[in-house]
């Protein structure tokens, strides 16, 4: 892994488990910068249709903190199976993205 940049996605019900989560992606150099957006979740678990508001959080980090950034999420989420998708971002503003690897050394 390297200091590519990527975004992770992960949602939250809970708001005060969210922001705990984004305050400490922060706090330790996991994450440059988080955006929220409010989205309704519709999705099978445990055999039922389940539909949810939701808060969806874009963490923009950096493939080397992947790891990391995943292990936190799935130590302070109160969700049994949280989703946690990493994507990479192929291409953008040459700053912005060194700004991110900065902020997630």
């Amino acid at each position: 892994m390297s200091d590519t940049a990527c975004m992770v996605l992960t949602t939250f019900a809970n708001a005060a488990v969210g922001q705990g989560i984004i305050d400490g992606l922060l706090a330790e150099r996991l994450a440059a910068c988080v955006q929220t957006l409010p989205v309704y979740s519709v999705y099978r678990w445990k055999g039922d249709i389940c539909r949810d508001a939701e808060t969806l959080a874009l963490i923009k980090t950096t493939e080397a903190r992947y790891p990391d950034v995943e292990t936190f999420i799935r130590a302070h989420h109160d969700y049994e199976c949280p989703e946690i998708v990493r994507v990479p971002i192929k291409g953008g503003y040459g700053d912005y993205l060194a700004w991110i690897g900065e902020q997630c050394r």
